[in-house]
Parts: C-alpha cells; sequence; structure tokens
C-alpha cells in the first residue's frame, strides 16, 4: 500500500511541475483528492482491509493527502497569481490618455414635433389630458356618435382584442372621457395626445402612429374661435407667413365638419410636386361638436356649444422637415435619425 501511495504521489508532483494553466490544476486536484478521487477510492476501501492494518493505513493515506494538498494549493495560488498578473498587463489604462467622449443622444423628431405642438396650444391655455392606449368600445365609437354597424366604423380598420375591447383608433375617446369626468356643462379646453394604431401601412400610414385632439366647449363657441385657434397653432408651427383654408367634409362626432389646408410650405402656396401644383396640403380634420356628442357626455347643448380637431404628429413632422415617408420615423436608421440632432 506504501509503494501505491508513493506512486500516486510522484506521478501528482510530477504534473504539478509541468502544469501550464489554472484549469489543469484544478483537474489534477479534483482527479487525486476530489470525491471520487484515486486516495478517497483508497480511504473508501478500508472496510476490505484487515482491523489491525486500518489505522496504519490510514494515517499514510492522510499524510500523503496532506502533502498534496499543501502542494496544490501553493502551485493553484502561483497559477492564480500569474493569471491575475497577465489579465493586468492586457487590461492595463494610460491614464495620462484623453478620455472618449460618450455619445450624446437626442430626442427623435417625432417626439420634437410633439413637444412643439404640446408647448404652442398650452401658450394658448389648453390643458393636457391622457387615457388609456387599450380603450373600450363605447369610449372610441359610441360616445363619439358612432354607434354599433355604424358605416363611418369601416373608414377605420380597427385592431381588437375582444369583442368589447380595442387598440383605440383615435385619442377622442380622451376627449369623451374628459366631459363625463367633469360636472356638467363645465368648461374645456383640453388636448390629447397620445398613441393610436389603426391596420394600415404603406408611404403616408403607419400601423402605429401619433396624434394630438383638442377639444374646447363653454358658452358661445363658434366655427370662428375654430379657425382662429387652428391658424395660431399653424402659424407657430410652419411659420408667420402660411395660410389656412376650411374645407366642408364629413366626420360623426361635428357638424359642420371641415378639413383645414395649410398654404404648401415647400413651395409657398405657388404649387410643386409636394402639393400635386395646388398650392395647399392637408394637415388635419376639425369641426364644431356634434350636440349629439355633449348630450351623452351629460352636455346640454342648447347652452353650451364648442369645437373639436384632430390631427397626426407625423404628418406634421413630416411637412416641417420635409420628409416623404412616414415608414422612416419607425425604421431606427441612425442615419436618418441623427439628422435631428
Amino acid at each position: 500500500m506504501n509503494d501505491k501511495l508513493q506512486e500516486i504521489r510522484e506521478k501528482v508532483l510530477l504534473k504539478l511541475k509541468d502544469v501550464k494553466s489554472l484549469d489543469d490544476a484544478k483537474s489534477i486536484k479534483v482527479e487525486y483528492l476530489g470525491k471520487k478521487g484515486a486516495l478517497t477510492e483508497i480511504l473508501r476501501g478500508l472496510g476490505s482491509v484487515a482491523a489491525e492494518e486500518r489505522p496504519k493505513i490510514g494515517k499514510m493515506v492522510n499524510e500523503v493527502r496532506a502533502d498534496l494538498e499543501e502542494k496544490l494549493n501553493t502551485r493553484l495560488a502561483e497559477l492564480e497569481k500569474r493569471k491575475l498578473a497577465d489579465k493586468l498587463a492586457k487590461e492595463k489604462v494610460d491614464i495620462t490618455m484623453p478620455g472618449r467622449k460618450p455619445q450624446e443622444g437626442h430626442l427623435h423628431p417625432v417626439i420634437l414635433t410633439l413637444r412643439e405642438m404640446k408647448k404652442i396650444f398650452m401658450r394658448m391655455g389648453f390643458e393636457v389630458e391622457e387615457g388609456p392606449e387599450i380603450e373600450n368600445d363605447y369610449f372610441n365609437f359610441e360616445a363619439l356618435n358612432l354607434p354599433k354597424d355604424h358605416p363611418a366604423r369601416d373608414m377605420q380598420d380597427t385592431f381588437y382584442v375582444t369583442d368589447e375591447y380595442l387598440l383605440r383608433t383615435q385619442t377622442s375617446g380622451v376627449q369623451a372621457r374628459a366631459m363625463q369626468s367633469r360636472e356638467p356643462n363645465t368648461p374645456i379646453r383640453m388636448i390629447c395626445p397620445g398613441t393610436v394604431y389603426r391596420n394600415d401601412y404603406d408611404a403616408t400610414h403607419s400601423p402605429m402612429f401619433h396624434q394630438v385632439e383638442g377639444l374646447v366647449v363653454d358658452k358661445n363657441i363658434s366655427l370662428a374661435d375654430l379657425k382662429g385657434t387652428l391658424e395660431t397653432f399653424c402659424k407657430e408651427m410652419f411659420g408667420s407667413s402660411v395660410k389656412i383654408r376650411l374645407r366642408p367634409s364629413f366626420f360623426p362626432f361635428t357638424e359642420p365638419s371641415a378639413e383645414v389646408d395649410i398654404s404648401c410650405v415647400m413651395c409657398g402656396g405657388k404649387g410643386c410636386k409636394v402639393c400635386k401644383n395646388s398650392g395647399w396640403l392637408e394637415i388635419l380634420g376639425s369641426g364644431m361638436v356634434h350636440p349629439n356628442v355633449l348630450k351623452m357626455s351629460g352636455y346640454d347643448p342648447d347652452k353650451m356649444s364648442g369645437f373639436a380637431f384632430g390631427m397626426g404628429v407625423e404628418r406634421i413632422a413630416m411637412l416641417k422637415y420635409g420628409i416623404d415617408d412616414l415608414r422612416l420615423f419607425f425604421e431606427n436608421d441612425l442615419r436618418f435619425i441623427r439628422q435631428f440632432k
């Protein structure tokens, strides 16, 4: 047994002499001193040795084990020290070198445009209201004079979550929520910016986009107030030389309704390919709040009147920055986004 133990000891010492890596040294330790190692197997086999021989053999095994553990731990410490030294040498930093300036981020053009729109309306005394993006059918349609099976619903290809809930197609539901949360006939002057969803995707449409809708309700509100408000906004956003015009249109929640055009920001109204030589660009829809919408939200249309409008933030950004494809906003191409730093 003594010869076998000495043979194991010599093998371990020989391997330690040639070992180069920390992992190899750990493998040697496991091979000979681990739970299934050579010395451990000898200790487990003592049961088959004569009782009078067990103490003597056990003592010999423990002495060899202690000696090898000491030498293995010493070698492991040397290799760990060398590994750390190599790592420090490779990762050495010259603290006298100038530092690397971190890259600065900046806001996305849609967010830049949205912030500017908010500021313009807030300067005119509008409050900012927000609401849920997963809306129920009542607030998204019915409270806006769009009952079940109304043909105007076909104008919006909708993402339904259930039969009753959907990804909102417009932020108008926030207007209905705001009116119904207040005392009847309380004056309101608000905008509701946010994300909306429709099943469209091409150069001028996206399945997810942003809207800013506005609502003013008070006594003696007229179409002149609507035009004055929108004209002020357009001049603030696109410059004092811009002109606006209102064209008759149809929206279920306003009556009368109007599409709003601005003089082309590319050619100044002279006519170009952007405005299709008309000199005008459509930017938003608007109108006087329909009496039915007022009634459903607890307002008396005989005492109160109001106007509403809605516009796509991406549409405004496209006109402001001269962008011809809506999809560029969502492709995350840094070459595009960095132009707006």
